[in-house]
């Protein structure tokens, strides 16, 4: 019986992997849940999952709602203060965004197997969490559907032998949309991802393509690779969940269709493979698999990531700051769809890169980046 503390239990990737529990009963429990302010699915599945603590990250007042037998959290210290008391044998980072960096830190330093959705957390402090993950001998298991991919294409395999690897993505819903109506698109039409079913925030990302910027960084970390063994492909079928070339001209890829119940499993599960009851891939249904090259001019967010892998130290933090708070002011309707980026790229290449010792750093370049982009939208007041 593993036991698995899910961070982000409300979101998407949180209610995936309490199906997946709840269908395993002899397999998985639940010792500890947080989320941010959706506190009625909280207690909800808290009554049906009786874990030991829970976490309400971003709101309080429903303490006396929680049964006796469950400890009752707040605030982001709240996230931690659950995770020591529920003990987990396995810590499911489901945050979005930088506030699921502390509880990945957690998990390293406790020597807490980590199964990462948050990929954030590796994006502002890779460096720091991975030299944690090889003290404390740790893993981290990648939840991203195209880490999990290669995860498993490596698995057993000398890294020192991988040539490249090519990241998929979808190109979000504006693949084939005229660039000169960039300007117009509306939240609502950048929340319609045509493959995926995922938060705001990660939707948004993949429109820009700046989640695969994301997945660069993350893949630079994980696997030690250079930034010129990081290829990233246009794949509108989303079946080839990403591509591992080895030196000998092998290539491995892990295919199956667009699925999270297929990835969160496999790392809850890990090293074990368990049955699961998924749609089996079909080649002919997928007869015509299709790959393309990534147009710049489209999707600039993908050059960001090999800016900020060159710059180093804590540039991946003020990447992901100023995303957050580019994407929070598109999805509010005061900027343009192209201001995400713009802006982003504008905060990155004016910032001095700076060392990262501890998270204090990351928070620090974090604060000062998410400052720099509200200056920068301040100065242009007709955006939108």
């Amino acid at each position: 019986m593993k036991r698995i503390a899910i961070l982000g239990s409300t979101g998407s990737v949180g209610t995936q992997a309490l199906q997946i529990i709840a269908d395993r009963p002899d397999a998985f429990s639940v010792c500890g849940l947080s989320a941010w302010r959706s506190a009625a699915t909280l207690l909800k599945q808290t009554l049906q999952f009786n874990p030991a603590a829970i976490c309400l990250a971003g709101a309080n007042g429903q303490e006396s709602k929680c049964p006796p037998t469950t400890a009752w959290f707040e605030g982001a210290d709240g996230i931690l203060e659950m995770l020591d008391r529920a003990r987990p044998d396995l810590v499911l980072n489901g945050i979005t965004g930088a506030a699921g960096l502390r509880a990945s830190e957690w998990s390293l330093r406790n020597r807490v197997p980590l199964a990462l959705a948050n990929k954030e957390s590796l994006v502002m402090a890779g460096d720091y969490l991975m030299a944690l993950s090889r003290e404390g001998q740790t893993p981290i298991l990648p939840v991203d559907s195209e880490h999990c991919a290669i995860f498993q294409c490596v698995h057993g395999e000398d890294l020192r032998k991988v040539r490249r690897i090519l990241l998929t993505g979808s190109g979000g819903p504006f693949r084939e949309r005229s660039l000169d109506t960039f300007g117009d698109i509306t939240p609502d039409e950048a929340l319609r991802h045509p493959t995926w079913d995922m938060g705001p925030r990660i939707t948004i990302g993949s429109a820009t393509m700046m989640n695969k910027a994301f997945e660069i960084l993350e893949a630079h970390w994980l696997f030690d690779l250079g930034e010129e063994q990081i290829q990233v492909l246009i794949h509108p079928q989303s079946i080839v969940h990403s591509m591992v070339e080895f030196v000998d001209g092998s290539i491995l890829a892990q295919l199956g269709v667009p699925d999270m119940r297929i990835p969160i499993l496999y790392c809850l599960g890990y090293p074990e493979r368990m049955p699961f009851a998924f749609e089996p891939f079909d080649p002919i249904r997928f007869r015509n698999l299709t790959f393309d090259t990534v147009e710049v001019e489209r999707y600039p967010a993908i050059p960001l990531a090999y800016e900020a892998l060159r710059a180093k130290g804590d540039s991946g933090a003020v990447l992901n700051a100023a995303d957050e708070v580019m994407t929070g002011l598109f999805l509010e309707g005061k900027i343009s769809f192209p201001s995400i980026t713009g802006t982003v790229a504008a905060v990155l290449r004016g910032h001095e890169p700076g060392s990262i010792s501890c998270l204090d750093d990351v928070h620090d370049a974090d604060r000062r980046a998410r400052s720099a982009a509200l200056e920068a939208i301040d100065s242009r007041p007709d955006d939108g």
